[in-house]
């Protein structure tokens, strides 16, 4: 490995390490707070790193636990997935109700059949004949699984085409209609289910990797964009998910190898225009996050920036494991794995523009994800030297976008440096349709389908220095002008730990900054923020 994937890889086993339960063979939750309750995924990722150490004794060991506990009965929708913990009642039973992301994940068919397909590749030298064709036993439960997996039925949002006769979304008879998918559970799906076929000569799970695959490339190929844009953690999983099209499957005989490489040329260089390396940031707006700054949060996009440039330019601290969402730290040893393959596929120039903040420029792209988009958004991102905003156009058939969720959608968002830290400003979407323009040091929103009940919330910083926030006038680092046809004067309330009106989001303390239409009002709302230092 290159010693930037070997720090990454010997850091993070150091820290699973400590989690280790041998006697039982899991890692305990490495999130923590579980009494002493140990966690699957986790431990799949760890046994791969602990192959990658050439300890195949301890790796045998996790694996045929997490296939021992698959889940093997075909008649039910939960078929050929993982337990999420081994302490888990049988789920589906009166006690415990099946519940799709709560007491069963479909997603860890793809997390883990992935990692099971890596330590095939890599390291099958390493593993005896014996547990290798239980490994592709569980492929075969886990593929077949997958495919029981239909957008809009029985609360699944995996949409492999339009095809499927759901009748529940408006978007079913639209003369536009074209294959949809959330990128990172497809691109995995795809790909388990086209190596799985080829290794197995199962020719009818062969094609059905190859078409979803190709449809996920029709969908891609509309703006050169993922579905779901610019997501620290997510684009993370799609590069991953990339990477293994590109590597694993024959050349000339997949559209997986095929479009792969490009689709990962094309999603770099995207992240190369919106990483702002003296912010150590992705600029926003983010389709779906975890935290408003990732030198506070882990994030799989800076696993692989510590792959590409080093930890020290990554935005990773000494200690990660004391950052939010520190779990995701776990990701790390497939990240290692491939490293050097993936430094083989990157655009020219990527390195330099992950190091050095090229000056100011605006980025702009498009973005589709139906069935969730009416329309593609429309997203444009200034940068400059201290200060960043990004924000995207939208009319979507939920609250919250694709992921359903408020908190992680993050449509609006600025970012300045207030010379100790990472401040930001985010508009928590309460609309379903958001039309923006941004400009140098200016953010104009409008609600194209807004009314007099319409509200504009924005989440601001709360500072590291513990500063009393009383208005705008006590923000960090920059001066915020309002304007807009809305009731000049805001609320304002804290999200704290100990307190505030509200909790914090994704673990970050915020301010709260809300503004309302005034008495009688008619017309569309309209707030416009200028910003200046």
């Amino acid at each position: 490995m290159s010693p930037n994937a070997q720090g990454l890889l010997n850091e993070s086993m150091a820290w699973m390490d400590t989690f280790y339960d041998s006697e039982l063979g899991y890692l305990y939750d490495v999130e923590g707070g579980a009494a002493l309750r140990h966690e699957t995924r986790s431990s799949a990722w760890y046994a791969l790193g602990l192959l990658a150490r050439n300890d195949s004794t301890e790796a045998e060991h996790i694996i045929t636990n997490i296939i021992g506990a698959q889940f093997k009965d075909p008649s039910r929708q939960w078929y050929g997935d993982y337990q999420k913990y081994p302490e888990e009642p049988e789920v589906g039973t009166a006690a415990y109700p099946a519940s799709i992301y709560n007491s069963w994940d479909p997603n860890w068919r793809g997390f883990i059949g992935t990692m099971f397909v890596v330590m095939l590749e890599e390291f099958s030298d390493l593993i005896s004949e014996a547990v290798q064709e239980l490994m592709l036993e569980s492929l075969f439960n886990a593929t077949m699984g997958d495919s029981y997996r239909v957008g809009g039925v029985d609360d699944d949002n995996l949409y492999p085409s339009y095809s499927n006769p759901v009748r529940s979304f408006p978007w079913r008879d639209r003369e536009d209609s074209v294959p949809c998918t959330d990128p990172r559970k497809a691109l995995m799906r795809a790909f388990v289910s086209g190596w799985t076929g080829r290794r197995l000569g199962d020719q009818n799970m062969t094609d059905a990797g190859e078409h979803y695959a190709q449809e996920i490339v029709d969908l891609f190929v509309r703006h050169n964009t993922l579905s779901e844009f610019n997501s620290g953690t997510y684009t993370g999983v799609s590069i991953f998910g990339l990477l293994l099209w590109c590597k694993y499957l024959p050349a000339g005989d997949s559209v997986m190898s095929e479009y792969g490489p490009k689709m990962l040329r094309d999603t770099w260089s995207a992240v190369a225009q919106l990483w702002h390396p003296g912010m150590r940031n992705m600029a926003g707006p983010w389709d779906r996050a975890y935290g408003y700054d990732m030198n506070r949060y882990v994030s799989l996009m800076a696993l692989w920036m510590w792959t590409l440039v080093g930890k020290e330019q990554s935005s990773l601290i000494k200690k990660p494991q004391v950052m939010s969402h520190s779990a995701d730290w776990a990701w790390s040893p497939l990240m290692a794995v491939l490293a050097d393959y993936h430094a083989t596929l990157l655009p020219d120039g990527l390195l330099d523009s992950l190091t050095r903040f090229g000056g100011e420029h605006t980025f702009e792209a498009q973005a589709y994800y139906p069935p969730y988009d009416y329309a593609p958004r429309n997203i444009t991102t200034w940068l400059s030297e201290n200060v960043t905003i990004g924000a995207e156009s939208y009319k979507e058939t939920v609250i919250g976008g694709p992921s359903t969720s408020q908190e992680s959608f993050n449509p609006t968002v600025v970012q300045w440096t207030t010379g100790s830290e990472i401040a930001f400003l985010s508009l928590y979407p309460t609309e379903r349709s958001l039309d923006v323009q941004v400009t140098p040091w200016r953010l104009d929103l409008s609600y194209p389908e807004g009314n007099a009940s319409s509200i504009f919330t924005l989440v601001v910083s709360a500072f590291a220095d513990g500063r009393t926030v009383h208005g705008w006038e006590d923000v960090k680092g920059i001066s915020v002008n309002v304007s807009g046809n809305v009731n000049a004067t805001h609320s304002l309330s804290f999200a704290g730990q100990m307190g505030g009106r509200s909790k914090p989001l994704r673990d970050f303390e915020y301010w709260n900054f809300t503004y309302v239409m005034p008495d009688g009002f008619r017309g569309l709302p309209q707030l416009s923020l200028e910003f200046s230092r």
